[in-house]
């Protein structure tokens, strides 16, 4: 048996002028190609516990338009962000129309099972790993099972396997994706991402983490890795564990986590040491107005917001890059948002910026809200899913001016000179910091 592995891998605005002009901005597609180029770390580790006897191949459909001819295979499992969910259903009507059977999982098709349904064989409700090889046991037995669930268990990472890292034409990526820990304690009416599959935080082992890190430098002797993480370093203990022996791979990463970072000096030496190049940060808003109300446990971030600043010093004062995210439209942010995230982005020095519109993914608290105040533009519109299309009535301003506000602040933010100033700015610190440190090792 022969089971293709595929990922829809591209990262497409909906909206023509984003397409025309707001993605073609450094800022913006930049980003863009990082996502669209990350290889899908939840394809690789079902790979990795398919048994030997069956065989498995890796591909990805970035564009389902420019796809001539399908990956060859008797079954198709398929996993799709939100925004290329239905090129996901088209690409596997297609594959069912020919008689091979297919398999969708992932955050979407736990939040809309019976919609993903209608579109395939089977599909893998909650974390893959539970599912996958009951599935694999239904095929090779022939008694293949419409859905799979988890019943309530939950998988624990200690028991991860190996991802098939060695399936990758490493050639094609400029990073390579490793998972320290799943899910996240703190609970954001908007979060889309893996506390929708469960709801437990559960951190891996340091040892698979630095056995994982070690396949990848088999494959790619000096890589680049992105911990994918859904809030890096909320443990810390785990964290600094794991920081200590991730120092000795001599590897640069990329991660994201929250602006508390800031507030432990022992984890930002760590990860300096660890070779940590950056770091995004969901600072969300540089207001309080738009931060209130935005985790439904309590409101941390809120009472965060007037130590912003000092917190990017801090980080960045470590030689760790901070990517400040910001997300506009949020409820409590009027139209003075927009100069208010550049004159933070001009006042912080971070080194770099992402801006996102709200985006109100399925599954989220935040979509089930705006659906029942009837505020959901088009409520089945997932290819709008993208962060940076606007499909979704704002509190405070109009869902076009939200649209062409991103725009425009985007051409602001991401012109040649903002981005050389802010690059210029980071490295100055950066070797003022070094030359502190080592005046500092040469007095002691």
């Amino acid at each position: 048996m022969q089971i293709a592995l595929i990922a829809m891998s591209g990262v497409r605005a909906a909206n023509p002028e984003l397409n025309a002009v707001g993605l073609t901005m450094p800022g913006f597609v930049e980003r863009s190609k990082v996502i669209a180029s990350l290889p899908s770390l939840s394809l690789l580790t079902l790979a990795g516990m398919t048994p030997d006897r069956i065989e498995v191949s890796y591909h990805e459909v970035a564009d389902l338009r420019k796809l001539d001819e399908l990956p060859q295979c008797d079954v198709a499992a398929i996993a799709s962000f939100s925004a290329q969910i239905k090129d996901a259903y088209e690409l596997s009507d297609r594959y069912r129309t020919l008689g091979v059977r297919t398999v969708l999982g992932g955050l979407h098709v736990t939040a809309r099972p019976d919609e993903a349904a209608q579109h395939a064989d089977a599909i893998v409700i909650g974390e893959g790993e539970i599912g996958w090889p009951i599935l694999l046991a239904g095929l090779e037995a022939g008694r293949l099972k419409q859905r799979y669930v988890t019943d309530g268990r939950s998988f624990s990472l200690a028991d991860a396997p190996m991802p098939r890292f060695d399936l990758l034409d490493m050639d094609r990526y400029n990073r390579i994706t490793v998972q320290t820990q799943r899910g996240c304690p703190w609970r954001c009416e908007f979060c889309a991402a893996s506390i929708r599959l469960t709801p437990l935080y559960k951190m891996k082992p340091v040892h698979k983490v630095i056995a994982e890190i070690r396949e990848i430098k088999r494959l790619w002797p000096k890589p680049f890795i992105e911990f994918a993480d859904d809030n890096s370093f909320v443990h810390r203990r785990h964290s600094k564990q794991l920081l200590r022996a991730v120092a000795a791979e001599g590897i640069r990463w990329f991660t994201e986590s929250d602006v508390s970072i800031a507030d432990d000096p022992e984890l930002l030496a760590l990860m300096r040491e660890a070779g940590c190049a950056e770091v995004l940060i969901g600072l969300e808003s540089p207001s309080a107005g738009g931060l209130n109300g935005v985790e439904l446990r309590r409101n941390w971030k809120h009472g965060r917001v007037g130590r912003y600043l000092e917190a990017v010093e801090r980080i960045q004062s470590h030689g760790i890059a901070v990517n400040g995210c910001f997300v506009l439209g949020l409820d409590g942010d009027g139209p003075e948002i927009f100069d208010a995230v550049y004159d933070f982005v001009q006042a912080s020095g971070q080194f770099d910026v992402q801006i996102t519109v709200l985006t109100p993914f399925p599954g989220t608290p935040m979509y089930d809200r705006l659906l029942a105040d009837g505020r959901l533009l088009e409520p089945d519109a997932w290819e709008r899913c993208t962060m940076f299309d606007v499909n979704f009535r704002p509190a405070q301003m109009s869902p076009a001016e939200l649209q062409h506000q991103l725009v425009e602040l985007g051409r602001r933010l991401y012109t040649e000179d903002e981005r050389a100033r802010r690059r210029s700015a980071f490295h100055e610190h950066r070797r003022s910091f070094l030359r502190e440190a080592r005046h500092r090792r040469m007095s002691a």
